[in-house]
């Protein structure tokens, strides 16, 4: 497998906008090119979470899954799933099993894979066709506090899907800035589910579909934030169908 060696980071807050440069996926033992990527657009995050001291829960927990919402553009030489890592399905999609983090995820047959992490999140896993990076799904993984002990830390979804919502919308400035906009939220398999979009002034709509889930491993508690994302135009609404079901088929094993 020709794996990923270089990535880039989309932050929610400048979704489809600047890409600025992250920890370089690291790729399994197989040969390899780095690849160069694209020149980077300066931007500030702010997303990313504050200090817990003098924030409450919810806020605390939001702050989190901000930062892992972060899906990545990746960008990589030739490469596919890992054989050992995967169980073939019907219909195109194939499954793969991730026994170290403990999650499973159905997967486009013929979609490569990048791994590695990035400040404050201990693992993110991607998964993009080679003709579009932009269209892709990730599961990021982070550290929570023991007394964070399950989703509704978060308050119910429509709450959490509201407050995560409103803390990336920043239509009502002047000039206005990032626009987003709750399209659906639900909870179901344990997981909370979240549909979203984010467009800046004179730039493409981007379409997010969340899963977010929490788990223990035996020494800390996890939050897992699966996160599918296409531009929403003719070209890639062709991946509408492939990444909702990945989504929907992110099980904790």
């Amino acid at each position: 497998m020709a794996a990923v060696t270089s990535t880039a980071s989309l932050c929610p807050a400048a979704a489809g906008g600047g890409l600025t440069p992250s920890s370089a996926f690291r790729p399994k033992p197989s040969s390899h090119r780095r690849l160069q990527l694209p020149p980077a657009t300066t931007t500030a995050c702010h997303c990313l979470p504050a200090r817990a001291e003098g924030l409450d829960r919810r806020e605390a927990l939001l702050g989190i899954v901000l930062s892992a919402t972060a899906a990545p553009a990746l960008f990589a030489a030739d490469g596919a799933l890992a054989a050992e890592a995967i169980t073939e399905l019907q219909e195109g999609f194939t499954m793969y099993e991730d026994e170290a983090n403990k999650f499973s995820i159905a997967v486009p047959q013929g979609w490569l894979i990048g791994a590695g992490e990035s400040s404050g999140i201990k693992s993110v896993t991607a998964f993009y066709p080679e003709q579009a990076a932009d269209s892709n799904v990730s599961v990021a993984i982070t550290g929570i506090g023991p007394d964070f002990t399950s989703l509704r830390s978060f308050g119910d979804v429509d709450a959490f899907a509201e407050g995560l919502v409103n803390g990336l919308d920043r239509s009502w400035q002047r000039p206005p800035g990032l626009a987003a906009k709750l399209v659906d939220s639900k909870a179901a398999n344990g997981l909370y589910y979240v549909e979203y979009t984010l467009q800046n002034p004179g730039e493409r709509r981007r379409h997010i579909l969340s899963a977010i889930g929490m788990a223990f491993n035996g020494w800390y508690n996890r939050l897992y934030t699966v996160t599918g994302q296409y531009i929403d135009d003719e070209e890639s609404e062709k991946y509408k169908p492939q990444i909702e079901k990945a989504v929907r088929s992110f099980r904790l094993t």
